[in-house]
């Protein structure tokens, strides 16, 4: 019975794709928003989707499946507001933890992810970069995504960067190996390191800070990711399950950073602002947390 189910959903999401969706979402209500009070770079943690599925009676696997159908329509509604840089949170280096049947269907869903969606991605400008041990993934997987960046290094829209086989620790302690080593050679001098040559180093270089960063399904922690990018960030915590996730919530949470004070630190003149940390639906609705 799941394995007809999930059969009947995997053919529904990679099916043939319209090049442009119909949302309730219009370009022009994203541009309501003040220019600078849009997000150069927002950080997302696709989380719920276990969860999403188990309310349907469904295994794991088609919650990360649904999942990859709400993913092309944010980063397609990033693409059309004007976001420079979206970070997604695919998969942990945590992650190889889980069920040998979970990761397997994971790692089968990033193969076809990048098979059903390249050639869109590039004609539309997108430059991917892959965040993590490339080297640690399975041989299938990692051709696909050098192949991925290969082909979209010198595209010159949206920076899609996908946290694949990442750890935030993991990436601060390979940039100090990094700088250790220069040093060893005699390339750096110790006392030559400051904050921009330590963010060199890591997978981001050249991007900007995380402004916003979103968690999705209510839950309140950041789960290794991005520790050094995100130390400014703005935190909402949205209540929706990842693959109930759309244009609208996506709309409500860019609204919450906009109404947002940000002072790094230091006092402005103007009042505080009122937005709350926690977004989601009114009343509620799909409030629950992780699996």
């Amino acid at each position: 019975m799941f394995a007809e189910k999930l059969s009947s959903m995997l053919s529904r999401l990679f099916r043939p794709q319209p090049k442009y969706i119909t949302t309730t979402v219009s370009p022009a209500m994203a541009q309501q928003l003040p220019p600078d009070k849009m997000p150069r770079h927002v950080a997302i943690i696709m989380d719920g989707n276990g969860r999403w599925a188990q309310k349907r009676g469904l295994p794991r696997s088609a919650g990360h499946a649904a999942g990859t159908e709400a993913l092309r329509d944010i980063i397609r509604a990033s693409d059309d507001w004007g976001i420079e840089a979206l970070t997604i949170y695919a998969f942990s280096t945590e992650n190889w933890a889980r069920s040998k049947e979970e990761v397997n269907a994971l790692m089968g869903l990033l193969l076809k992810y990048f098979a059903s969606e390249i050639d869109e991605l590039d004609e539309k400008h997108v430059r991917i970069l892959i965040l993590g041990d490339v080297d640690g993934l399975p041989g299938p997987q990692r051709e696909a995504v050098v192949n991925a960046m290969e082909r979209t290094k010198d595209n010159t829209g949206l920076k899609l960067n996908i946290a694949l086989n990442y750890g935030g620790r993991q990436e601060l302690v390979r940039a100090a190996r990094a700088l250790a080593e220069k040093c060893r050679l005699g390339e750096l001098e110790p006392s030559d390191i400051d904050e921009d040559a330590f963010a060199a180093e890591l997978y981001t270089a050249g991007l900007p800070d995380v402004d916003l960063l979103i968690r999705t399904s209510a839950e309140m922690r950041l789960s290794n990711f991005l520790p050094w990018q995100t130390t400014y960030a703005e935190l909402v915590f949205d209540s929706t399950l990842w693959p109930d996730f759309d244009r609208a919530c996506y709309l409500r949470d860019l609204r919450a950073y906009a109404a947002r004070d940000r002072r790094f630190g230091g006092v402005h003149d103007a009042p505080e602002a009122q937005a709350e940390g926690i977004g989601g639906a009114p009343d509620g609705q799909n409030a629950e947390g992780a699996p």
